[in-house]
């Protein structure tokens, strides 16, 4: 196969004995537009109700598992479960040996627990879409911190009927449009900047990252909504960054106090870990995201309303006490130049005097924790009389990652 044709070949990924027939259909619509078809039959139970490419028996092998043994088990989530690692080995397989260009699949919840399996190890950039009855709800299971397209299914993908045909219709022109299409080149490479930001945190990452593409960096803004703080650290782990500048950390509160967007356990742990140059600020620790709905524990507190889908929290000084020591652990363990910066008058544009989260208490202590847990023989610590937005606070983190990483390249 010649790399033109790996690039406009879509492997599509699904259980053959429930959505076979929307298989076939979506398989033919796909071919109308050029591209070529792999389809991996991932069912467990029934025929196939079309011919695979790649059979349900080498899927289940792929695991280390027999089909056999897994239809008579009679355990759904067992056969998920190895049917998902072995389509993800092949997968992972077909990409590295050049003969895949994309990945789509169809499914409910199970068929799209499978999907979001195989598609975990593919790099940023393979086109992957899921057509999907689930995706109108909570999509974080099936989504992870991979760049994946959700097209919701409207109706059930149980047989065939005109609605049905027209969405797997224009599935089929997205993915095969998606495979065929190339970047152009933005220009020389550059060192690449992650940058985390929040509304709340928005004009001191916009002046940050004006200075850093001054200064000839790439800038990689993510929303700190629990996956895009995973995001950030997952392309931290495939090399495509360099270094970083966390200055909204809103999703350590979020972990902390069980809010909507909670970070995961290896937040701000990652870029220490690699080795990479990070400077990080108390951006954002005043608000907890709780969703349309406030629960019952947070009502008599201090609340804002960002929009009718999103209320926020205020957080009081015990838990910004326990946040700056969690922090302090977390950066101590960096291996590579890291600074820390405090913003002495507010850590978001709520919390400087005169805002509805202005809570002095609960800044110093946040910054007494820091000060307190900090290692400051591994750790650089810079306390800035300015609030988090202020200018100068966010040229003066710019410009010390700027310093951080040209040392960090020679060395």
């Amino acid at each position: 196969m010649t790399k033109e044709e790996a690039r406009a070949t879509v492997v599509l990924v699904g259980t053959l004995d429930t959505k076979g027939l929307a298989y076939a259909y979506l398989r033919d619509r796909i071919r109308e537009h050029g591209a070529e078809v792999l389809l991996i039959d991932a069912g467990v139970l029934g025929e196939p109700l079309v011919e695979p490419d790649i059979a349900r028996e080498g899927v289940a092998r792929a695991a280390g598992a027999d089909i056999e043994q897994l239809a008579r088990a009679g355990d759904r989530a067992a056969a998920l479960e190895a049917m998902g690692r072995g389509v993800a080995a092949i997968v992972e397989r077909l990409h590295a040996e050049g003969r895949l260009g994309g990945v789509a699949g169809l499914g409910g919840s199970g068929g799209s627990a499978i999907f979001a399996d195989a598609i975990r190890s593919l790099p940023l950039g393979v086109p992957k879409l899921l057509v999907s009855t689930v995706v109108a709800g909570d999509t974080r299971p099936y989504v992870h911190a991979s760049d994946v397209t959700l097209m919701y299914s409207v109706v059930d993908i149980a047989g065939m009927n005109s609605v049905l045909a027209q969405i797997l219709t224009n599935a089929a022109g997205a993915i095969a449009g998606m495979v065929n299409a190339q970047a152009p080149p933005l220009g020389e490479p550059r060192p690449t900047v992650g940058v985390s930001m929040w509304g709340i945190t928005t004009p001191c990452v916009t002046r940050a990252a004006e200075r850093l593409a001054e200064l000839g960096y790439e800038v990689l803004i993510f929303h700190q909504t629990g996956t895009g703080g995973r995001s950030m650290e997952e392309l931290m782990r495939a090399g495509a960054i360099t270094a970083v500048l966390d200055v909204t950390l809103a999703e350590l509160a979020g972990e902390l106090l069980g809010g909507l967007w909670p970070a995961v356990p290896e937040r701000l742990e990652v870029a220490g870990s690699l080795a990479l140059p990070q400077v990080v600020a108390l951006g954002a620790l005043d608000f907890v995201a709780l969703g349309p709905t406030v629960p019952e524990r947070f009502q008599s507190r201090r609340l804002y309303t960002h929009s009718p889908q999103l209320v926020g929290v205020r957080t009081t000084p015990e838990e910004c006490a326990e946040l700056g020591k969690t922090i302090a652990h977390k950066l101590n363990a960096a291996r590579g130049p890291t600074a820390l910066f405090v913003p002495l008058r507010g850590v978001s544009l709520i919390s400087v005097e005169g805002g509805l989260f202005h809570d002095p208490d609960a800044d110093a202590a946040l910054f007494a924790a820091v000060r307190e847990y900090l290692d400051r023989s591994r750790v650089e610590l810079c306390e800035l009389d300015f609030d988090i937005n202020h200018p100068e606070f966010a040229l003066a983190v710019a410009n010390r990652l700027h310093d951080l990483y040209q040392q960090w390249k020679r060395a």
